[in-house]
């Protein structure tokens, strides 16, 4: 499930009528490019958590026959066809979040939709390039082994950690971290460690307890943080893994940059084009 019905209040006033995930990364929308990667990961079926004024999303993944068709008559078969390929990538459930009432509380939509069983949680504006190794996949992989909850982690810089959820634990014979703590955007200076969670989980359906019992904090928001914490406790388990992987932070305007020059550097069509274009802005 892809979580997708905030305000997008950073990147105003462009998310004014734009939902912050149909952003483009060069030219193609931030959530598709999430929805691949889960596509690539063996995902068929994606739920999207969405809010009011976001049916834009519904509609790129649906069929645009006016386009394909003018497409087609104009002589761009390849183009046509790339269109027609995002309506059949995966089959999109639409849920809606009525209130914003946190992360915890648009996941727990998802829950009948979703069903008794384990699944894998995307944030949309969090980008993990590794078109050979989904980042997603290498989650579910180690849920598959292990039977217990995986999110992904990276280490960040010193001073940085306030700007994280933080969690501590230590390494099983495997290397990846068994969670026993997390810590939700400790004060600067109190951090007990530097791995902060990414925006990738694959959870046990045991999760869906935690989070109908998880109480709003400040803001009545429902944390998502706090349901996974429960779970890292309970007998399932908890594992933080250090995924293999490019990670973009775009829903931060520089993050957002630079997924936009990190994925034009890589088409080949693009990049001598765009490395003249930094160095003449630059002035180099």
């Amino acid at each position: 499930m892809i979580p997708a019905a905030g305000l997008g209040t950073r990147f105003l006033p462009a998310t004014k009528a734009i939902p912050k995930e149909m952003l483009p990364i060069v030219d193609v929308p931030t959530l598709q490019l999430v929805v691949e990667e889960a596509v690539r990961a063996g995902v068929t079926d994606v739920v999207v958590i969405n809010g009011r004024n976001k049916g834009s999303i519904e509609d790129h993944f649906d069929h645009a026959f006016e386009l394909e068709r003018t497409l087609r008559d104009r002589g761009n078969q390849e183009l046509a066809d790339a269109m027609a390929r995002i309506s059949t990538m995966v089959r999109l459930i639409s849920v809606r979040q009525k209130s914003p009432n946190g992360l915890g509380h648009a996941v727990l939509c998802a829950r009948e939709a979703i069903g008794d069983e384990s699944f894998a949680i995307l944030l949309g504006d969090d980008l993990i390039d590794n078109d050979a190794n989904p980042g997603i996949g290498q989650l579910a992989r180690v849920h598959e082994a292990t039977g217990a909850g995986a999110i992904a982690i990276m280490e960040v810089p010193e001073g940085k950690e306030h700007m994280y959820g933080i969690v501590v634990g230590e390494r099983d014979a495997t290397g990846h971290l068994r969670i026993r703590d997390m810590i939700e955007k400790p004060k600067p200076g109190t951090s007990p460690s530097r791995w902060a969670i990414v925006g990738r989980y694959v959870v046990p359906p045991a999760i869906w307890g935690h989070l109908a019992a998880t109480k709003p904090t400040v803001g009545g928001e429902i944390q998502l943080t706090d349901a996974l914490f429960e779970l890292a406790k309970s007998p399932a388990g908890l594992y933080g893994v250090v995924v293999e992987g490019t990670r973009h932070d775009a829903g931060d305007k520089l993050g957002y940059l630079r997924a936009n020059l990190a994925y034009a550097l890589k088409r080949p069509e693009l990049r001598d084009a765009v490395i003249a274009l930094c160095r003449e802005i630059a002035g180099t």
